[in-house]
């Protein structure tokens, strides 16, 4: 079992910043991709980064390339992080954290951005101001 625990969201005004963070904690062996994902009420929930914990690019939504940035710490391996910049009020969204093994080879691969994932965090909302 993954256990995975959101934080960073909150309130800002449009072309601000905020940056996300998941923790993921738990049976880590192996390799995994990790996305983030957000939904709006009554929309389906869509993905918007993943990056994969072995070699591998990383993908992102078309509505989000060049504003965002996912990336995996440093010191802490199992983060990830969200860097949002130029934020619109279209970004307010709950976001969510998304884990999926791909197993212990680690073989090279791009994840999707499907929500087809095993693990989610509980989310963390995110609200943009004009």
């Amino acid at each position: 079992q993954v256990q995975l625990l959101e934080s960073g969201g909150g309130s800002v005004q449009a072309g601000g910043s905020l940056r996300l963070s998941c923790a993921a904690s738990g049976y880590l062996d192996g390799c995994y991709c990790m996305g983030w994902f957000r939904q709006v009420p009554g929309k389906e929930r869509e993905g918007v980064a993943s990056v994969y914990t072995g070699a591998g690019d990383s993908t992102y939504a078309d509505s989000v390339k060049g504003r965002f940035t996912i990336s995996r710490g440093d010191a802490a391996k199992n983060t990830v992080y969200l860097q949002m910049d130029s934020l619109s009020p279209e970004d307010t969204a709950m976001y969510f954290c998304a884990a999926d093994y791909r197993g212990s080879l680690c073989s090279p691969q791009t994840c999707t951005l499907s929500p087809r994932y095993t693990y989610w965090g509980q989310g963390t909302q995110v609200t943009v101001s004009s």
